[in-house]
């Protein structure tokens, strides 16, 4: 099973960023955090990167539910979304599997509440 949800599109990089947030908005994620990688490991590092962006989305309902089925699941919360570019025009969207992640705690009662985030996940990659 992959670990990650991926399609590419044709789009300018900001377009792109702009484009996955209203379709995560849409499916009910917000986005609590935007790290600039190119920019943070320029900063920190001194090395260019490639333009990418990790967006953490949440969808409250589901991060509740699954909060409620088990009490550390928020070490794998926010579901992360990058968003890179390959080349220009040529962006790639991902994002966690969460039905893979979550597989991994070994509780079972997680599974419906990770597959219908991976639904909605897919839905909104599918829509940018």
């Amino acid at each position: 099973m992959e670990y990650h949800i991926s399609r590419s599109i044709k789009a300018g990089f900001d377009e792109a960023v702009t484009r996955v947030k209203a379709a995560l908005a849409k499916e009910g994620f917000g986005v609590l955090t935007e790290i600039d990688v190119k920019e943070t490991l320029k900063k920190k590092i001194g090395v260019d990167f490639r333009n990418y962006r990790i967006l953490g989305a949440c969808n409250p309902q589901m991060a509740h539910r699954a909060l409620q089925l088990e009490d550390k699941i928020g070490t794998l919360l926010p579901c992360n979304v990058v968003v890179q570019e390959h080349g220009p025009g040529e962006v790639e969207v991902s994002a966690v599997n969460p039905v893979a992640s979550m597989e991994r705690v070994g509780n079972p009662d997680l599974k419906p509440v990770a597959e219908e985030v991976a639904n909605k996940l897919k839905k909104a990659l599918e829509a940018v």
